[in-house]
């Protein structure tokens, strides 16, 4: 009995992942389909690589949403996915280096110190793309897509909603607060009459999603590389919190190395079909708490459902017919959250900002993310998030420990 159930719990697995999991491509531009498709690929990939023993769920990551919109608008969507392919490796490198060396290298090579203000960057690069988008215009503002006072009321019905459900819901429905957000949005938008189904109903019952093959620039590539560095720290606290949650130690068996290097291969295989990348979700990780089933198969059955929505021409064009003011009411919570995850990060470590060594590390990238500092010669040029990464590493590899103050007399 327990057997038929694993599709229906496995579907109401993807149910809670599924408000994130499209959020990310609609706010991107990349399909819908495609990210519903890699997600099922990433999670099955995953699940092989660690010998099918972890209970998680792989879907689109949100600390990479504002590097793929602004690498999109840069070099293509081709050449996107082959910076993505690269950052995906870098968990294959960071994979490799735990092994052979444990755990204390990550946090030696990435410190709170380090983590903490790019993540704030990835937060915060793109907060002005939520404002315009929530505002009915086009994310660079040079296009009024939907009424200024219309959007203004659809946008802050889907923020509201989306902030006092994951304040105020119980059980499953505060794990949805993105897809709540989305269908009040939905709702209001319909009210207003700013909802198309044009696409919908041209759209086959059953259709092969849009893929798109990598192409490698090395501009992007090395702009994507350091925009891995967040959700790997994040991998690992995902791990350590289903971990707790199912008490089995899997940073031992089947071992971090694998599930890194699992999160990895979903990356780069999701970046191979034109998807975005994979990301452990902790939304899903809620759900298993909740329900307290702990069986990895139902994590088979939600990827192979995802992979079964995948083809659902229909489905994928329903998603395309949410207007701009309810991605950037959701936008306006989701970069700002992420700003607060690496400033949370800095406060829960106790970095001391009144050391100079860690001042002026935190400092110097937070200018230089938010300023848009850009380093060049010719036709190279490092800017944003890729900047802030690297030139946080190096500062804190580079600048000498500080040394303990005096104790008082």
């Amino acid at each position: 009995m327990n057997r038929l159930l694993l599709p229906l719990q496995g579907a109401q697995m993807l149910f809670v992942a599924f408000g994130a999991l499209v959020l990310m491509p609609l706010l991107t531009g990349l399909d819908t389909s495609v990210a519903l498709f890699t997600a099922g690929i990433g999670t099955l990939l995953f699940q092989l690589i660690t010998r099918r023993q972890v209970p998680i769920f792989l879907a689109s990551s949100f600390a990479f949403i504002a590097p793929i919109m602004y690498s999109v608008q840069m070099w293509g969507v081709a050449a996107t996915m082959g910076g993505l392919v690269a950052a995906g490796c870098v968990y294959l490198v960071l994979s490799t280096l735990v092994k052979l060396r444990g755990v204390g290298f990550i946090h030696r090579l990435l410190p709170p110190v380090v983590v903490g203000p790019v993540i704030i960057i990835i937060g915060l690069g793109l907060a002005p793309v939520a404002v315009n988008m929530a505002l009915g215009k086009s994310g660079d503002g040079s296009l009024v897509l939907v009424e200024g006072n219309t959007a203004l009321i659809i946008s802050l019905l889907s923020l509201i909603t989306t902030v006092l459900v994951a304040v105020l819901a119980k059980g499953l429905l505060k794990l949805m607060p993105i897809l709540a957000g989305i269908l009040v949005g939905y709702v209001a938008s319909l009210f207003y009459g700013v909802v198309s189904f044009d696409a919908m109903t041209n759209a086959p019952w059953f259709s092969l999603p849009s893929f798109t093959a990598p192409e490698f620039h090395w501009q992007a590539i090395l702009f994507m590389i350091p925009v891995a560095i967040a959700p790997a720290v994040e991998h690992i606290g995902d791990i350590l919190a289903i971990s707790n949650v199912t008490r089995k130690d899997f940073m031992k068996d089947p071992g971090l190395h694998r599930t890194l290097a699992g999160d990895g291969v979903a990356t780069i295989a999701a970046a191979a079909f034109g998807g975005p990348p994979n990301t452990t979700y902790s939304e899903v990780t809620g759900a298993v708490t909740l329900t307290r089933n702990f069986d990895p198969r139902i994590m088979t059955w939600a990827a192979i459902v995802a992979i079964l929505l995948a083809f659902v021409g229909k489905l994928g064009a329903l998603m395309q017919t949410i207007p701009v003011p309810v991605m950037g009411g959701i936008m306006c919570l989701l970069f700002g959250s992420i700003a607060a995850v690496g400033l949370n990060t800095l406060i829960r470590n106790q970095v001391d900002l009144a050391c100079p060594r860690n001042l002026a590390i935190v400092g110097v990238t937070l200018v230089f993310g938010i300023g848009g500092m850009a380093f060049g010669i010719g036709s190279f040029s490092l800017t944003g998030i890729s900047l802030c990464g690297i030139v946080a590493i190096l500062m804190n590899l580079v600048l000498p420990p500080s040394a303990p103050e005096p104790e008082s007399p």
